[in-house]
This record gives structure tokens, C-alpha cells and sequence, in this order.
């Protein structure tokens, strides 16, 4: 069995993986203002990575607009998250997240997504690139009513 990661507020983290924590944090609180301000203007979302039913395009959400919009689509429609982090990599400005987010869906249902979740911070800490690597087709095959 793994370890989970601890994420002792007294201890001194890495910034990216403050920042990871924030927003996992705002997610869970439902805090679009608070998810929001802790990226920078030109910040890209990429979750999951490449094309998707978030992201047709598989070019990432950009900037506050776009990060704002991506936040109504997936985001606002969660009733309440569950994040495990198994292992947490810090190196450098960026952080990479093993684990697994549940989601519970309106309707009763709810949904487990393993990946890995890398955030890249700037200068000031604030988060310019968040890419989440996870498989949508693995995701939804977690789907049940609760």
C-alpha cells in the first residue's frame, strides 16, 4: 500500500506545489474567485491534455476568460471533489500530482480520475500551467450512481 502525501500547513512547501494545494482547496470550497487568483493573466489550463470533451481542440484554456469559462464547464458543475494525492514530485518552479479525484456529479453519480496533475508557477507563485494527464475513457468507466 502507498503513502499518502501530507500536506502539513506549518511545513515550508515548494510554491508549486502550494499552489497545487490552493486549488485543490478552491475546487473543494466551490471558490471560483479564489481558483481564479491563483493564476497568472496568461495562464494555461490544459485538463486533461490534448483534445477532449472539454477542449475540442486540445489547445488548453487561456487566460482569465478562458480559465473562467473552463471553471462553468467542469468545475461549477461538481457537487462535491475528494482528491487523494498518492505522491507529490516538486522540482524546480513545476510540481507533479499522483493521484485521484472523485467527483460526485449531479444525479448521483460519481466519477474516479487517475492522473498525474503538473503545475508550473511563476516568479511570484502564481500558477502559469496546469496540464492534467488522465484518460477519459478509463474516467467514465468509474461511473456509478452512490
Amino acid at each position: 500500500m502507498g503513502v499518502e502525501v501530507c500536506w502539513d500547513p506549518a511545513a515550508k512547501q515548494p510554491p508549486a506545489r502550494e499552489a497545487a494545494f490552493k486549488s485543490m482547496t478552491a475546487a473543494t470550497a466551490g471558490d471560483k474567485d479564489g481558483w481564479l487568483a491563483l493564476f497568472a493573466p496568461d495562464a494555461v489550463v490544459e485538463d486533461p491534455v490534448g483534445p477532449s470533451m472539454f477542449d475540442e481542440e486540445g489547445k488548453g484554456h487561456h487566460g482569465r476568460e478562458g480559465l473562467s469559462a473552463f471553471w462553468d464547464k467542469t468545475i461549477g458543475n461538481v457537487e462535491k471533489f475528494e482528491f487523494v494525492i498518492r505522491d507529490s514530485h516538486a522540482a524546480g518552479s513545476e510540481v507533479a500530482n499522483v493521484g485521484t479525484i472523485t467527483t460526485y456529479l449531479p444525479g448521483g453519480y460519481r466519477v474516479d480520475t487517475d492522473g498525474v496533475f503538473v503545475y508550473r508557477v511563476n516568479e511570484d507563485g502564481l500558477v502559469v500551467s496546469m496540464r492534467a494527464f488522465w484518460e477519459t475513457e478509463r474516467a467514465m468507466a468509474t461511473a456509478r450512481q452512490v
